[in-house]
């Protein structure tokens, strides 16, 4: 059985018109993701990375071009359609981690669940469920300021993974870790990927996470200049 299409992208084109100048972010572009795949987005710096991460996840919209997640284009949604369908199917990674400091662990990873209508007691169970996957069951307790930040990203990601998305997006996941910890993070993505089969897309600087992917698309002008796939992924 074929591998089926989570996020599909057409001729997509974004421009951000200051009023005294157009930056044109994307460039026509054309991309598939196969369920289960880990794809790496990388480039230089303006180069049109987070703009594309912004537009295939729904949070910005492309001045031209198409886009479908699981087979539905994202211009057939109204606005509060696009927002339950991120809360219930897409997951989100971000460098600063975006917890927040006056919850537990285990209460920034419930979070998207209770948002979504997830009854608590349910939500307690998932959420600890998720901790558990990313090692840091007894760690429920602690608020961030009592964790490290290789820790605060793992609740991170045991938060976007918590409602079974169908897609991870991840930004920079790593920029603000130091090396090895930055290896154990994703150590820990290519696990729950070939767990899982969990779809991460994820936008990055650092080649040591492009190298982790299945799949690195260069982006440069916005545009991708190159796709290739690493010679040892995972």
């Amino acid at each position: 059985m074929e591998t089926p299409i989570v996020v599909q992208a057409r001729k997509l084109h974004k421009i951000y018109d200051t009023g005294t100048v157009k930056v044109h972010a994307l460039r026509g572009i054309d991309l598939e993701i196969k369920k289960g795949e880990m794809v790496s987005i990388m480039g230089p710096s303006g180069c049109g990375k987070t703009t594309l991460l912004n537009c295939l996840s729904g949070i910005d919209e492309p001045t031209s071009g198409k886009i479908m997640i699981e087979g539905t284009p994202l211009a057939d949604m109204s606005d509060d359609q696009k927002t339950e369908y991120r809360a219930k199917r897409i997951g989100f990674i971000f460098q600063a981690y975006n917890l927040l400091p006056v919850l537990t662990a285990i209460e920034n990873v419930e979070l998207p669940l209770l948002l979504a209508g997830v009854k608590l007691k349910e939500a307690r169970v998932k959420a600890l469920e998720a901790l558990e996957w990313v090692g840091l069951e007894k760690w429920e307790s602690h608020r961030p300021s009592e964790l490290s930040g290789g820790e605060q990203q793992r609740v991170a990601i045991a938060r976007s993974l918590v409602n079974h998305p169908a897609i991870v997006f991840g930004d920079e996941l790593t920029g603000n870790l130091d090396e090895e910890t930055s290896t154990q993070v994703m150590d820990l993505v290519c696990d729950l990927n070939k767990k899982n089969a969990q779809t991460f897309v994820i936008v990055s600087h650092d080649p040591v996470v492009g190298e982790r992917a299945h799949r690195v698309l260069k982006l440069r002008d916005g545009k991708i200049e190159k796709e290739y796939r690493p010679a040892s992924p995972g």
